[in-house]
C-alpha cells in the first residue's frame, strides 16, 4: 500500500506538467483524488492521470480519510484557506507559488504549520536560479567579490500588449499583492544575500482596462512596470525592475556588485569578473553544486523523514510575501516601508 496518498486541488499548468507527472514517478505515491475548477475539468484530469476520485470542493477533499498529503495548484487566492484547512485536517501540504494573496494570509499559513510541527509544509520554490544558487552562495561566502555593495535585477523584455485578455496574474482578486515575477526574484535573492530591511517603490499600470475571459472589461490594479529600491540587511543596495513593457531589453538578469568583483546571472548561466579584468567570464558550476527541480521528491522525502524542506519553507514564503506587500504599500503611500511588516 502507498504510504503517500495525494489529493490535488487545482490542476494548473505547473501541476499538470510538473507536480503530477513527477509524483507518479516516485514509488509508494498514490494519486487519490482531484478537485479542479469544475466537475468536468476534474473528471478530465482524473482520467488523464489515473486519479480514483473527484471532489466537489476543497472541504470534501481535505476531509477524505484516504488522503494524507495535499498538493495545491490553484491561483494564490485559494492558497490560504486550503492550506489551513488541510493542515488542520492532518494533511501534509505542498502549495504552489506565489504563497498567498498578502502577508497576513502568509502569516496565517505559517502559523497553522507551526501548530502542526508533525506535518510537512512546502511552498513551490522560485525555479529561475536553482542551478546556480549554491555556487553563488559559496563565492560570496568565500569573499570572491569582496564586500557586496549593490544588486541589480531586471526582468522583462516584452512590449506592452494592449489587446491581451486579462490573465489571473493581472487580476487583484486572484493574485493580491503579487506583481508579475517580483516575489519570485526576491525569493532567489534572499538565498544569496538575505532579506531587505526597507523598500521604496514606484509602479504603473498602462492598460487600465482589459477584457476578461467572458469579454467584459475589468479594471487592472496590478502594475505592469515596477521599480524597487531596497536596503538589504547585509548592507547592499538593491534595484529591482520587473516589467511587461520593456521590449527588446534582453533576457532577465541579475548583477551582484562587490568591492573586488562582479557576478552576473542570466539565462541559467553564471558569470564573474574581478577588479583588473576587462570582462566577465562564465563560471563552471560543479556537478555537486548544480541545483535542479526536485520539488516533489523533496516533499515526499520530507514526509518520510529523509530530508527537511529547503525549497521552500513557509518561513521563506512569509518573507517574500512581506516584501511584495511592502512594495505595494510604498507605491500607495509614496514612502519608504520598513521590513518586517509584522514584528
Amino acid at each position: 500500500m502507498a504510504d503517500i496518498r495525494v489529493a490535488v486541488f487545482g490542476a494548473g499548468d505547473n501541476t499538470r506538467t510538473q507536480h503530477i507527472p513527477n509524483l507518479l514517478k516516485i514509488p509508494g505515491v498514490e494519486l487519490v483524488g482531484i478537485c479542479n475548477r469544475s466537475r468536468e475539468s476534474s473528471e478530465r484530469v482524473a482520467k488523464q492521470f489515473g486519479f480514483k476520485k473527484t471532489y466537489a470542493n476543497y472541504r470534501e477533499l481535505v476531509a477524505d480519510s484516504d488522503v494524507n498529503a495535499v498538493v495545491i495548484g490553484t491561483w494564490p487566492y485559494m492558497h490560504c484557506p486550503v492550506t489551513v484547512a488541510a493542515l488542520n485536517a492532518g494533511k501534509h501540504v505542498s502549495c504552489e507559488a506565489r504563497m498567498a494573496l498578502n502577508a497576513a494570509e502568509a502569516h496565517a499559513m505559517r502559523d497553522a504549520a507551526q501548530q502542526h510541527p508533525e506535518l510537512i509544509a512546502q511552498v513551490v520554490p522560485s525555479p529561475f536560479t536553482l542551478r546556480v544558487d549554491k555556487t553563488i552562495q559559496k563565492l560570496i561566502g568565500a569573499g570572491a567579490i569582496g564586500e557586496v555593495l549593490a544588486v541589480e535585477i531586471r526582468g522583462g523584455g516584452a512590449f506592452l500588449n494592449r489587446d491581451a485578455v486579462q490573465s489571473w496574474r493581472q487580476n487583484f482578486d486572484y493574485s493580491g499583492y503579487n506583481i508579475m515575477s517580483l516575489g519570485i526574484w526576491y525569493e532567489a535573492l534572499t538565498r544569496w544575500l538575505g532579506e531587505a530591511v526597507n523598500v521604496s517603490a514606484a509602479g504603473k499600470v498602462f492598460q487600465k482596462l482589459r477584457k476578461d475571459d467572458a469579454g467584459l472589461p475589468k479594471a487592472i490594479r496590478i502594475p505592469e512596470h515596477v521599480d524597487v529600491i531596497a536596503e538589504l540587511a547585509c548592507g547592499a543596495q538593491l534595484h529591482l525592475q520587473i516589467s511587461s513593457v520593456t521590449g527588446l531589453s534582453g533576457p532577465a538578469e541579475a548583477f551582484i556588485f562587490g568591492s573586488e568583483g562582479t557576478l552576473r546571472f542570466s539565462q541559467n548561466k553564471l558569470f564573474s569578473g574581478k577588479r583588473g579584468e576587462t570582462e566577465l567570464k562564465e563560471v563552471a558550476i560543479p556537478s555537486a553544486d548544480e541545483g535542479r527541480w526536485r520539488v516533489e521528491e523533496e516533499f515526499v522525502n520530507a514526509i518520510r523523514g529523509l530530508e527537511p524542506i529547503t525549497r521552500t519553507t513557509f518561513e521563506d514564503g512569509v518573507k517574500y510575501m512581506e516584501f511584495t506587500e511592502a512594495v505595494t504599500r510604498s507605491m500607495q503611500s509614496a514612502a519608504r516601508v520598513s521590513l518586517p511588516l509584522f514584528q
